[in-house]
């Protein structure tokens, strides 16, 4: 793992001019510079760099951030690869942490399983290219099915040849291990102990991560050989580094252009992902079969919110998808369905058509899935009451899973006149969905916020964590996880960024990171000495008289680790939180700090303005009394609605605690009223 001094040494090295000129065109303009975006298609010069905060942004679509955030963004690179990709720029050595033994056995173990993944891909595809098998018959095959030369390259594929152990003798005289060689499933053992290549016979088709990495193998048995096969296709079993429920197939190939046009394509297979690329579609992913898992919905969802799924109209596949497009819809994304014509799939028709008119006829064809699932499972039920009453039950539930309330509601009107049912029996449903998903939501964080207590329970008195309590998952330069957050509000974190104290949180937390160490004003200690306040400790301060927290846990976080820090000798908010390991931190530091104009020296020279840090003594606790009183009226709504449900009446435990809350945040809105007197409310 990357050690913080060889990080801050990246950090301090990039400059934000330097690395977005490589990749973008950028014109002077006043202090800044200007350029077009490339994670949009940008018309007019959109993409500002300041190289005096070192950041950049995009005030089109919203995207930038300091130099790391740039190369993760453009190269679609991790944070400890984007780091590696600095200094590699910069010349810096990456100093790594040292690892404990079980951690470098771990490591060892899943660099040799790439090595030899890598050895195999390029193996297989000498054997396509160099051999009089592979060129006759692999080649032949590929060939048979449209693809050129320049596409059989960027996907690297390959042949295995007809004899059963070819591969495994020649990785063996290399020097690659046995042992790896069986767990990458490249080979696997007889019973009298013969190695045995498992994709003898087959073109080969490699899996790659988002870094490029060789992860897996598919293996297609050649179409003159399917007949009596049972599989046509043999994946790579799972290993230490392939879980086939994480991968998606072309992601690699792929990303850039998902970016770039802000959508990507869905398909089944191999053979879909390759013909689209060929044919001009390049933002293009394959399931690779399966029914999509939670994982592979937020790789897509890293690189765009839109996603048009392909059919090639089997009804039978069709039906057995949707519950993964209502994974899709609860992730937040923007779901639109296309049906090709009878008798094409995307290989098919992809091979007959250029980007142009692939392009075209989606555009024209494609569906909103909510409205594509109503016709779907209309034409099933026909005039069946019951049928009908499942269909209605089957799209109150995808409805019910859509996080924003603007786009349920109108989708709940589409449907109920689709349906000719009543708006209110639609919205009704969604409702008692909704809440036993939030049941369910808060009875699952309960279950993790209870093993994470007895995890550090366990640790602190030297025992064994439980058996039944899993361990948080291990990846490679992730940062340490915050300390277990317990505060809790009856205001749900969904739809949270319109409220009106949301704006104010974000505000307040813009100060922090702006001016955090920054002294505000001075108080008086008990011996009548000035003590010196900062903005951290003022706000922190602030928020415990009231026994009241941000309503974001990162927003939390980011404010104790603020509050640690303050007193460390020449700590800065800004540089720290910018700098931060972790990017989630990171890039919303960028955001906060992020200006689109600055004033030049003219209008500093001639003219004295005002700046927030001249006012921080009056900025800020104006910022704090209208945060809180937003923030407990707020909750004190829907302590009300809770107050209402019957569920809530019901359990006699639950409906003390939400009174008691009630009543707590009564008093507390009531004093904070009293407080306000005169002072100005602040609008946003």
């Amino acid at each position: 793992m990357i050690d913080h001094s060889t990080i801050d040494r990246i950090m301090d090295a990039a400059q934000i001019y330097d690395v977005v000129s490589d990749f973008v065109t950028l014109r002077k303009r006043g202090v800044n510079y200007v350029g077009l975006c490339p994670f949009h298609d940008d018309k007019t010069p959109s993409f500002y760099v300041s190289p005096a905060k070192n950041l950049c942004k995009c005030f089109a679509c919203g995207k930038g951030g300091n130099p790391v955030h740039f190369i993760m963004l453009h190269e679609q690179l991790s944070y400890p690869d984007a780091l590696r990709f600095l200094a590699k720029k910069y010349h810096i050595e990456i100093q790594e942490r040292e690892q404990t033994a079980e951690e470098k056995a771990a490591q060892t173990e899943r660099d040799s399983l790439f090595i030899v993944n890598q050895f195999a891909c390029d193996y297989f595809r000498r054997t396509l290219r160099d051999t009089d098998e592979g060129r006759n018959i692999g080649m032949a095959y590929l060939r048979s099915r449209g693809f050129r030369d320049d596409i059989i390259e960027k996907f690297q594929l390959g042949y295995c040849t007809e004899s059963h152990d070819a591969f495994a003798k020649e990785a063996l005289a290399k020097g690659y291990q046995q042992d790896y060689l069986v767990k990458t499933g490249l080979c696997y053992e007889t019973d009298d102990h013969r190695l045995r290549d498992r994709f003898w016979g087959r073109v080969i088709f490699p899996f790659h991560t988002l870094s490029g990495k060789v992860v897996a193998f598919g293996g297609r048995v050649l179409a003159s050989a399917t007949k009596g096969v049972k599989m046509k296709y043999v994946n790579s079993p799972e290993s230490e580094i392939y879980h086939k429920s994480n991968e998606l197939y072309g992601i690699y190939q792929a990303k850039q252009a998902i970016v770039k046009q802000d959508r990507c394509f869905l398909v089944e297979g191999y053979t879909d992902v390759i013909s689209m690329h060929q044919s001009g579609v390049e933002n293009v992913v394959a399931s690779s079969g399966t029914a999509l898992t939670t994982h592979q919905i937020k790789l897509i969802h890293r690189f765009t919110n839109n996603l048009t799924v392909l059919y090639d109209g089997d009804a039978a596949g069709i039906k057995a998808s949707l519950r993964g497009i209502d994974m899709l819809l609860e992730e937040g994304m923007n779901i639109k369905v296309c049906l090709l014509p009878d008798g094409d799939d995307p290989d098919s028709f992809a091979r007959k058509h250029n980007s142009t008119e692939f392009q075209t006829f989606i555009r024209e064809h494609e569906t909103d899935f909510i409205r594509f699932k109503t016709n779907l499972l209309m034409e099933d039920a026909g005039r069946d009451p019951i049928r009908r009453a499942e269909l209605i039950g089957s799209l109150v539930q995808s409805i019910a899973v859509i996080p924003e309330a603007i786009v349920r509601d109108v989708y709940i009107k589409e449907c109920a006149q689709l349906l000719h049912v009543e708006d209110k029996l639609l919205v009704s449903e969604v409702a008692k969905r909704r809440e036993k998903q939030a049941e369910q939501r808060a009875e699952q964080r309960e279950r993790e916020r209870r093993q994470a207590q007895a995890r550090a329970t366990a640790t602190q008195e030297g025992e064994t964590a439980p058996t039944d309590v899993p361990p948080p998952p291990a990846e490679e330069d992730v940062p340490a996880p915050a300390p277990v957050d317990n505060y809790q509000s009856f205001i749900p974190q969904e739809d949270k960024e319109g409220r009106e104290f949301y704006r104010y949180e974000q505000l307040i937390l813009q100060m922090v990171v702006r001016y955090g160490e920054r002294v505000m004003c001075n108080v008086p200690d008990d011996e009548g000495h000035e003590v010196p306040v900062t903005v951290t400790e003022y706000i922190i301060s602030d928020l415990q008289q009231d026994e009241l927290a941000f309503h974001n846990p990162l927003h939390r976080r980011m404010l104790q680790e603020a509050a640690e820090r303050i007193h460390t000798e020449g700590f800065c908010a800004e540089h720290y939180f910018l700098n931060h390991p972790d990017p989630a931190i990171s890039r919303l530091s960028a955001e906060l700090v992020s200006d689109r104009y600055q004033l030049s020296k003219y209008h500093y020279k001639n003219q004295h303005i005002v700046t927030d840090e001249e006012r921080l003594y009056e900025l800020v606790p104006l910022l704090m009394i209208n945060f809180k009183y937003a923030i407990v009226s707020e909750e004190l709504t829907h302590l009300m609605r809770a107050l209402q449900d019957p569920a809530v009446l019901a359990d006699n435990d639950r409906c003390t605690a939400v009174l008691t809350r009630y009543n707590d945040l009564r008093q507390v809105q009531s004093l904070m009223a009293r407080r306000l007197g005169d002072r100005v409310v602040l609008k946003l």
